[in-house]
């Protein structure tokens, strides 16, 4: 399985977005925070000085995930928009995809980085765990579907 990681080009736009769709759908509703993201990542993300980053099999985007300025000061990036096509679950390219993410916020001097998340995404939340982000509580999220949130430290 040949995996290339690389940064968001304006003809992965389309793959952002239904890579994106795909499992909000499955588990949840869009909310308005969705199409914001999800319908603008240039001026949404990009231009905020956020990333995209892309896992590549074969040249075809099978997953994604973004840095994106948080809401709260207290942290210097999010992370957001995590994605892998179902067809290719659970064969690492998440992690793979989340630890470019993180190397990529270290690089531009991140200290900590916040997200949010469901429980019912069990596998995600056993993937940030083992990548060293814990539990937080007290912040204010603008879904719905946010039932937990963590942090990670980096060193």
């Amino acid at each position: 399985m040949n995996i290339e990681l690389v940064a968001y080009k304006p003809e992965y736009r389309q793959a952002f977005k239904d890579l994106n769709v795909v499992w909000i759908q499955k588990y949840f509703k869009m909310e308005e925070s969705d199409y914001k993201a999800l319908d603008h990542p240039e001026t949404y993300i990009l231009d905020k000085g956020g990333y995209i980053g892309f896992a590549l099999l074969d040249g075809k985007p099978v997953g994604v995930g973004t840095l994106i300025q948080p809401p709260h000061a207290a942290f210097d990036f999010e992370l957001a928009k995590m994605a892998v096509t179902p067809e290719v679950q659970a064969r690492g390219i998440g992690k793979k995809l989340a630890q470019h993410l993180i190397e990529h916020a270290r690089s531009k001097g991140a200290k900590r980085i916040y997200l949010e998340s469901n429980t019912v995404l069990a596998p995600a939340i056993k993937l940030y765990r083992q990548l060293g982000f814990v539990e937080i509580q007290g912040y204010e999220s603008p879904y719905e579907r946010s039932n937990i949130q963590m942090c990670l430290e980096l060193v």
